[in-house]
């Protein structure tokens, strides 16, 4: 049975229709005829409670919004991404980022193939690799142990990995120092070698293809980097491993392609922090954590797969989006975690969420009509209370806000936690209910400062709250987001999987490179403004009168 178009599917009719009536009311006033609703409005899975009762939704509202995930085959989607068939349309692959964390005694054929087996081929390596650097057995050229660990990737091969470093560091093994470069900016690279010892230093090369423009030019740099430090080409062997599937283009490299940890074209970058992807992870936390957060990845997978959409915590996030989208406009949404080491969450999930819905065309390649995937942004609380929370209570743009909470910190001291997570309830109460009028004048403030003291509220937010940050919770946290991008991807009728806009910068890049470092003036062919700003560059870069 075939989908009909977004705006024909009768609970898209029915949600505009609905949104006339209630678009307009006030969370005070929704709260006052249902004022159980905080006690109702919740679902609970993995460790991760969510109350999304501060929405601007009724029970009809989230019946309808169910209604529309039913309609536009959430379900059957789903089913097919977990049984392995081609859902990336436009690469003809398949999407099986959840195989990365299914339990080895699970077998699941793609292609002819056993992928779990495939999957579980690849962490023994990583394990056996992680445990030598983590006791001291690997040696260097020059025979020092390693104690400094580089990644070098970008987008999903730099964010997920340095995500979780910090996200976990309170599990991490101490004497050891990680860095992290992603950016082709010489600086990036140049402050995270600048106080290493190149003899107890192992970079490890993040790239699918190995041909990577921004990794690859700071792999080549960190090659000559330690050469020159060590003294010998040969020492590639000892302080280089990759992350690839190009064994050709990794051995022509230097490194040892016993040192290689595959992964496979049915993982996309922005899905791959538990893939090899994650070798500098378990590094860092050790195996048996990193084992926790994989459960934990597989724990909200088996929820998202099997729980009925009424208390299936991705789909109420995913279908709370639509509505916070296509039906109130909100354009952006604000993720602040009120943990610091969850620091960059906020940057991970721009990737995860951008470069998957950002999208103009449905699958069968017909121009959208409608809006589709909203900004994504944010900083840890309580920084942003002082930063850009102003806007969120008296801004004229209404930003949904997803505040990230826990009940222990893994730091205790003094008052600091209680302080920490007042502000999460404290926020989202503010910001649902604002200060009225009548509020300011009670208080005895001056006719004219009344306005500038008024809070509309009626801003939505969820609160997620749990126990404690933990690897198994950081699992199920980021899995919970992606199967929420995947349900609203599904309902908009798009792939969630390709990300061909970020092939045209790099196109046009490469094709400027050498109009940039040419001896003799181009012969440029650019528009106007890029060949002047070409030549600007050129001149500043002479530094001509």
């Amino acid at each position: 049975m075939s989908i009909p178009p977004l705006r024909q599917r009768s609970a898209w009719k029915k949600l505009e229709d609905h949104c006339l009536h209630i678009g307009s009311r006030h969370l005070r006033e929704i709260f006052a005829d249902d004022p159980h609703r905080g006690e109702r409005l919740h679902a609970e899975a993995n460790g991760i409670y969510l109350d999304y009762s501060k929405n601007r939704v009724t029970d009809e509202t989230l019946g309808l919004l169910l209604d529309l995930a039913e309609e536009s085959g959430v379900a059957a989607r789903r089913d097919q991404m977990f049984a392995g068939q081609h859902i990336n349309v436009s690469e003809d692959r398949a999407v099986l980022h959840v195989a990365l964390r299914m339990p080895v005694e699970t077998q699941l054929m793609v292609d002819g193939h056993d992928v779990v087996e495939q999957v579980h081929a690849v962490i023994d390596h990583m394990t056996s690799f992680a445990n030598q650097i983590r006791g001291g057995e690997w040696m260097g050229y020059r025979g020092k142990p390693i104690r400094n660990i580089v990644n070098v990737g970008i987008g999903g091969s730099d964010l997920g990995p340095v995500m979780a470093y910090e996200a976990l560091r309170h599990y991490s093994k101490r004497d050891l120092r990680f860095r992290f470069v992603s950016n082709v900016d010489a600086s990036d690279l140049t402050e995270a070698l600048g106080d290493l010892d190149a003899d107890e230093t192992l970079f490890i090369i993040s790239s699918k293809t190995f041909t990577t423009l921004e990794t690859l030019t700071n792999a080549h740099s960190a090659r000559a980097w330690l050469i020159e430090h060590t003294g010998s080409e040969k020492a590639i062997a000892r302080h280089f491993v990759a992350v690839s599937t190009n064994a050709q283009a990794v051995s022509a490299f230097g490194i040892d392609t016993a040192n290689m940890f595959g992964f496979w074209d049915w993982v996309g970058g922005r899905y791959s922090m538990d893939s090899a992807i994650g070798l500098s992870t378990m590094i860092a936390i050790g195996p048996d954590n990193f084992y926790e957060m994989l459960s934990g990845f597989h724990a909200m997978d088996e929820h998202f797969r099997t729980a009925p959409f009424a208390r299936n915590l991705p789909v109420l996030m995913g279908m709370l989006g639509v509505w916070n989208r296509n039906f109130l406009g909100c354009p952006t949404v604000g993720v602040m975690p009120y943990e610091q080491y969850l620091k960059r969450f906020p940057a991970y999930l721009q990737q995860l969420t951008m470069e998957s819905n950002g999208k103009h065309v449905t699958l069968d390649g017909e121009t959208i009509d409608y809006q589709t995937g909203p900004l994504y942004w944010g900083e840890p609380g309580t920084n942003g209370q002082h930063s850009f929370y102003q806007l969120l209570h008296q801004g004229t743009t209404i930003v949904p806000v997803d505040l990230i909470g826990f009940a222990k910190s893994l730091n205790a001291l003094g008052e600091h936690h209680d302080i920490l997570s007042s502000n999460v309830f404290a926020q989202a109460e503010a910001l649902a209910f604002g200060k009225t009028e009548a509020e300011v004048r009670g208080e005895g403030t001056p006719d004219d400062v009344v306005a500038h003291r008024v809070m509309e509220g009626n801003r939505p937010t969820n609160v997620l709250l749990a126990e404690v940050l933990t690897p198994r919770l950081l699992g199920s946290l980021i899995a919970l987001y992606e199967h929420s991008v995947f349900t609203q991807g599904v309902v908009w009728g798009i792939d969630s999987f390709d990300q061909w806009g970020v092939e045209l910068g790099k196109v046009l890049a490469t094709k400027i490179i050498p109009e940039l470092s040419a001896d003799d003036e181009p012969t440029l062919t650019h528009d106007s403004s890029t060949n002047a700003l070409i030549r600007h560059y050129r001149h500043l870069k002479r530094n001509e009168d």
